[in-house]
């Protein structure tokens, strides 16, 4: 059936281009970059928006995997932040008593200094004094040690909690399947109900609006067209109802290769041709795997 739609239609675009000996041709197909959406979670399928033919926009939603386990993990890991939370301890409260004391006592030294400087105290007085204010400083040096240790003990704790609520946060992000880009759905692998596995493919899609036709010319051809040129390409679905695009040439291959079995070459006598990519805008009559050739004009 291809040779029967592309050899009319080579005939055709021949007849017509004999006029001008200053055009060239080649012939391909029309292609576009897919790309398989994939599953990257464990879970049930619970929505599946998207179907084949659907048109979407970037950030669209197409489905969605099973998210309570995530969600009930997330609440675990918060009730668990709560709690470490109450276990830290207000330091300035504890340590409350002991400065107290020590201003107390600091008071009391002083008062004792003053007498013994006016010969009405005595230095044992003093020196007990200090023997006590000392002995509290360093309790409380001790106690702000370990109280301060079991508040960093329990900061760090609630920062591993909050790593991982932000593990389980992305997860829960990605059981939302949304679209990349602007697109349409080619295929639906999977559906609503089905589980999900990480790397299994749940859509295939691609961008419609621009698609790419990839020809092939002879060794002859390849100095009339360069990178950036703007050719005439000509398709259809049959023989009596062709259309034409513009495109504009964004790549030629700088090595040769042996003819694609698909693609009809126009110099029956040259085995090796040359890729090249146009780029075209498609109004929505172009098709991937249509057939397109490609008159290509010299001095664009």
């Amino acid at each position: 059936m291809k040779l029967k739609f592309i050899l009319p239609m080579v005939i055709l675009l021949t007849a017509s281009c004999k006029g001008d000996k200053g055009d060239t041709e080649a012939s391909g197909r029309f292609e576009a970059d897919e790309i398989v959406i994939s599953s990257e979670l464990s879970g049930k399928i619970v929505q599946m928006w998207a179907q084949e033919g659907s048109i979407v926009k970037a950030g669209d939603s197409l489905a969605l995997i099973d998210t309570v386990q995530l969600s009930l993990q997330k609440q675990r890991l918060l009730a668990a932040i709560e709690s470490i939370k109450a276990r830290r301890v207000d330091i300035s409260k504890q340590i409350s008593a002991l400065n107290q004391q020590i201003y107390h006592l600091t008071s009391e030294r002083e008062r004792a200094q003053r007498l013994l400087q006016s010969n009405a105290g005595n230095a044992k007085t003093v020196d007990d004094l200090d023997s006590q204010i000392l002995t509290l400083k360093k309790q409380r040096e001790a106690q702000l040690s370990t109280l301060e240790k079991g508040n960093l003990a329990a900061d760090r704790e609630v920062e591993s909690l909050k790593i991982q609520i932000a593990q389980t946060e992305d997860m829960l992000s990605k059981s939302l399947i949304k679209s990349p880009y602007d697109g349409n759905i080619l295929v639906k692998y999977a559906s609503k109900g089905e589980i999900s596995m990480p790397g299994k493919p749940l859509f295939k899609m691609a961008d419609l609006e621009s698609m790419t036709l990839r020809a092939y010319i002879g060794a002859k051809q390849l100095s009339t067209i360069k990178v950036g040129d703007k050719v005439e390409i000509v398709t259809g679905f049959d023989n009596q109802t062709t259309r034409s695009f513009e495109g504009v040439v964004e790549w030629v291959s700088g090595e040769a290769e042996f003819t694609p079995k698909s693609i009809q070459t126009k110099e029956e006598r040259s085995n090796l041709v040359y890729a090249v990519k146009i780029a075209v805008k498609n109004d929505g009559y172009l098709k991937i795997g249509m057939y397109g050739d490609v008159r290509l004009k010299g001095g664009n």
